[in-house]
């Protein structure tokens, strides 16, 4: 049996409490992770408040962890005590159902989040299943990359399937999601477009690399902009004016959305057929997009900007994300 402190929460909205854990015997394809940093994603935030309403309580929140292998199940495979790995959304899926056997285990119908019925990262220990522990390439900022487990990936698939080095690449909302998205596409070559409801993140648009930074609440703007993009990356949960953003889509062109936007999406689908665009979506990536997404960014020098607390001032953390003060991603550092 092993026991590990974590940040616990124990009911929706309240302070997380630091309690001991019982985390049973280390399964045979499971890997036991020795937790350094630890991002706070607004998905954390949203699991607190359960927002989604499949928050098992008491919960163990985290998903975004950086660490050191600190013991290996019988059955594991590629991994070894002492190196140093990630772990992002998903723990572990059933790897042999068709969408694992062909490479797309994040579809996977019995993928188990991290932080959904799973003791997440908030703690001094976590584990997950082999294939998504996740090794490290040499050259990446360690401190700074685990908002790249779950925001990067989450940015970086639609580009790595649906955009060329050609594309012009429009990024909705600069935000934790968004300025990552606006640094990927870049480095890829793409011109890029930030779009912000913030004037204050202009300037710090164009630094993340955006060519053009245009205001999400300015209607004449994006209304000059019809006919120009190839793919739109929506990494919001707002309402937006669709049908401007999809008249801004070139021929062929496609509006893809990775936030968890609460309302109905609504548009009429004729400029979808007269232009042939399309609308699309995903959710995060598998184990080996992911280690594409850190060898990309390792390679560019692609790192989140981050805030970072000791994990014993979560709740402060929590407080300061929930505000929407945060520029852009919080780490936590533990200190148990």
């Amino acid at each position: 049996m092993t026991s590990t402190n974590a940040w616990v929460a124990t009911a929706a909205t309240q302070k997380l409490v630091r309690q001991e854990i019982d985390l049973g015997p280390l399964a045979a394809e499971e890997v036991e992770v020795q937790v350094e940093n630890c991002g706070l994603c607004h998905s954390d935030l949203s699991m607190l408040k359960n927002d989604w309403g499949i928050t098992g309580f008491p919960a163990v929140l985290g998903h975004e962890v950086i660490g050191r292998v600190v013991a290996v199940g019988s059955a594991a495979k590629g991994l070894t005590v002492g190196q140093r790995v990630g772990i992002g959304w998903t723990a572990g899926s059933c790897m042999h159902c068709r969408q694992c056997l062909s490479g797309n285990q994040h579809l996977c119908l019995e993928a188990r989040p991290t932080i959904v019925g799973h003791r997440g990262g908030f703690a001094s220990l976590v584990r997950a299943h082999w294939a998504w522990t996740l090794s490290l390439p040499e050259g990446l900022n360690l401190a700074d990359a685990g908002p790249l487990l779950c925001g990067g990936i989450t940015v970086f698939n639609p580009l790595a399937m649906y955009a060329k080095p050609t594309s012009r690449v429009g990024i909705v909302g600069i935000g934790g999601l968004g300025h990552m998205g606006v640094k990927f596409a870049a480095a890829y070559g793409c011109d890029v477009t930030a779009f912000t409801s913030s004037e204050s993140k202009f300037d710090e648009a164009r630094g993340f690399g955006a060519h053009h930074v245009v205001s999400s609440r300015d209607p004449e703007a994006i209304k000059k902009l019809a006919n120009t993009f190839d793919l739109l990356i929506v990494t919001v949960n707002v309402t937006l004016d669709w049908a401007a953003l999809i008249a801004a889509l070139a021929p062929n062109g496609r509006m893809h959305v990775v936030g968890a936007v609460a309302e109905p999406i609504s548009f009429s689908n004729t400029p979808l057929i007269f232009g042939q665009k399309c609308i699309s979506a995903s959710p995060t990536g598998s184990p080996v997009a992911i280690e594409d997404m850190l060898a990309f960014a390792a390679r560019h020098n692609i790192a989140p900007q981050t805030e970072h607390y000791p994990m014993s001032r979560i709740n402060e953390a929590f407080e300061r994300l929930e505000s929407g003060k945060a520029r852009y991603r919080i780490v936590l550092d533990a200190d148990f």
